[in-house]
């Protein structure tokens, strides 16, 4: 894919035209790597300047999704991770090892989720699962799996790392240049690459995602409406019925202010710690204690030394307090952040379809 099918495929429902595929000689290739600037030239618009002047390859599309949704605390975790030798510079080779590690990952996935469809499909016709060697959950909550980052900072040992290590030669001669492998590394993949540029890359893309969000609602002012906020975090979510969350802006909002996009940013960056601030909120429940925007803006804090304004913390309140009792309901608003936090990747979904279809029968049935 192209710098501009990435972006098109995270901030986009469905891409805006059909594509048409074509290979590319090597000539063509290099041709379209000449464009990549060196990593210490990137900037918040790389993506936006290269256009289909680029190419990325599918583990590096899945790396560049994990990026999209860790703190920045985690960005030396991640570079850790690169760096398997612990000379504070990963090189070519290593980054391939890990690559090499997405794909396995990948592939394991993708096995998993065939048998989960397969079960699905069973329960949905026959109204039954296989209990075998199945993970799938029948009470109608998601079924998450575990994140590739999550897989690897906790399962991925050194012996896994040296093992690949030794065949970093052969992964390397097997795989093309793309437009990361020359930005991190040089033309020639000699260059190495230090942690200040690659947590500036890392800043950079989760900012460049935001701007281009932030300004298709913007229409070129400096804010965007606080309905528009809402459109925004619950998008990719799985709110069927987005329309009551919108009503409650509507009405309680009736005098708009705007989000500004450095608000905007803070709120996806706490989103980006969900886990820990999940951790904080539970405190407050635990000890029987109503969650109001003092405590809300208290936690975020706590959790990820963010100050999230008070304007911010309002909108947010007035769209996920249904009830309008002032107080929110952390777990609903946690469950719908993570679906928005992961843009839709978020694995696979139970859909009841053979439940309701037995509900309309048996009120077909009692209606006669």
């Amino acid at each position: 894919m192209t710098p501009y099918d990435f972006i098109q495929s995270v901030t986009s429902d469905a891409p805006k035209r059909a594509k048409k595929w074509r290979s590319l000689s090597k000539q063509e290739l290099n041709q379209i790597l000449i464009e990549t600037p060196p990593v210490w030239k990137g900037s918040s618009k790389l993506f936006r300047n290269l256009r289909e002047k680029g190419l990325i390859s599918y583990t590096e599309y899945l790396f560049l999704l994990c990026i999209l949704t860790k703190p920045h605390a985690g960005f030396k975790i991640a570079f850790n991770m690169f760096d398997t030798d612990g000379n504070e510079m990963v090189d070519k080779k290593e980054f391939l090892v890990l690559q090499e590690i997405f794909r396995k990952k990948n592939e394991k996935r993708e096995r998993k989720g065939d048998e989960e469809k397969r079960t699905m499909l069973r329960l949905q016709l026959y109204g039954y699962h296989t209990s075998s060697n199945s993970v799938l959950k029948t009470d109608g909550k998601d079924l998450v799996p575990r994140s590739y980052w999550d897989t690897l900072r906790r399962s991925t040992s050194q012996a896994l790392f040296s093992d690949l290590a030794e065949r970093a030669d052969d992964i390397s001669s097997l795989l093309s240049d793309t437009t990361l492998l020359v930005h991190f590394f040089g033309k020639k993949g000699k260059a190495e690459l230090n942690f200040d540029d690659f947590y500036r890359f890392m800043d950079n893309l989760q900012t460049e995602v935001l701007e281009i969000e932030f300004l298709s609602y913007s229409n070129g002012m400096n804010t965007i409406s606080e309905e528009d906020f809402a459109h925004i975090l619950l998008r990719y979510t799985n709110v069927e019925n987005t329309s009551s969350y919108l009503e409650n802006v509507r009405c309680r909002i009736p005098e708009e202010k705007g989000i500004t996009f450095d608000e905007f940013r803070s709120f996806f960056q706490f989103l980006n710690n969900l886990e820990d601030f999940a951790i904080a909120m539970q405190m407050y429940n635990f000890a029987n204690r109503s969650i109001g925007q003092d405590e809300f803006k208290r936690a975020v804090y706590v959790a990820t030394g963010l100050k999230l304004s008070a304007h911010l913390v309002n909108t947010v309140f007035k769209i996920f307090d249904v009830d309008r009792d002032d107080q929110l309901s952390y777990k609903e608003f946690i469950g719908i952040m993570k679906d928005r936090l992961n843009r839709g990747f978020r694995g696979y979904k139970t859909v009841q379809r053979y439940t309701t279809f037995k509900a309309c029968v048996k009120k077909e049935l009692y209606s006669r």
